[in-house]
């Protein structure tokens, strides 16, 4: 929701920031690789119990997520390479992440509560690969209540409240199976339309039509002839 609705908008803000960082020498991959780094560094963070700590790095990772592309357009290398590896970088992160708070909750309450994470990161690594899928394909499927900007915002929040972290990780794991199903759903209505039929232009059809009378015309001209030099 955040994704489609903001990050156009904040996108186009950080513009100016991202022309001046450009102009330092640092690129976009040196900002997504930024990024892999904090997200490891909170995953480990988070893991080691300290949850305030590990938010704050959470938000650190998040900034050069959010650079990189204004980075990328100011210095016009924004390309598929790019995307790919900002993609890539931002499931990794999310792994790390959520391998944190799985470690954090094996330490501090153990049992299965400590799969809970995973099953969050199961769900929204089945969002991401929809839309991926969705778009090599020709269809749209973005959009949902649940995803990634949400999925921060949450986790945060429960890394702020730890003893809120267990029933916000049920939330995100409801949501972001939810908007699973929302996109496969889009997917499949617009899969399901039949195709539109293309019909011909309309310019071969007139010379068509025209070289068919102008033929006619001839053999017409050409009895006219025989008849005329019978005696």
């Amino acid at each position: 929701m955040f994704d489609g609705r903001f990050r156009t908008n904040i996108e186009q803000g950080l513009k100016p920031v991202g022309a001046n960082l450009r102009k330092t020498g640092i690129s976009a991959d040196h900002l997504t690789v930024l990024g892999i780094i904090m997200a490891t560094a909170a995953a480990v963070t988070i893991g080691a119990g300290f949850l305030r700590a590990g938010l704050l790095l959470l938000a650190l990772a998040g900034v050069p997520d959010l650079l990189d592309g204004a980075v990328a357009k100011a210095s016009g290398t924004a390309s598929t390479r790019g995307a790919f590896f900002d993609s890539v970088a931002d499931r990794l992160s999310d792994a790390l992440l959520f391998g944190g708070v799985a470690w954090y909750l094996q330490t501090n309450n153990g049992g299965r509560i400590a799969l809970l994470p995973y099953a969050v990161f199961a769900a929204a690594a089945l969002v991401s690969y929809q839309r991926a899928k969705a778009d090599a394909l020709g269809f749209d499927a973005r959009g949902g209540l649940m995803e990634r900007a949400e999925r921060f915002i949450l986790l945060g929040l429960g890394l702020l409240f730890s003893e809120l972290l267990i029933a916000v990780l049920w939330v995100m794991l409801v949501a972001t199976s939810g908007t699973a199903v929302y996109r496969f759903v889009k997917v499949w209505r617009q899969a399901d339309r039949p195709p539109t039929p293309t019909r011909p232009p309309t310019r071969t059809r007139r010379r068509r039509t025209g070289t068919t009378r102008s033929m006619a015309d001839r053999r017409v001209a050409w009895r006219e002839r025989v008849r005329s030099r019978r005696p």
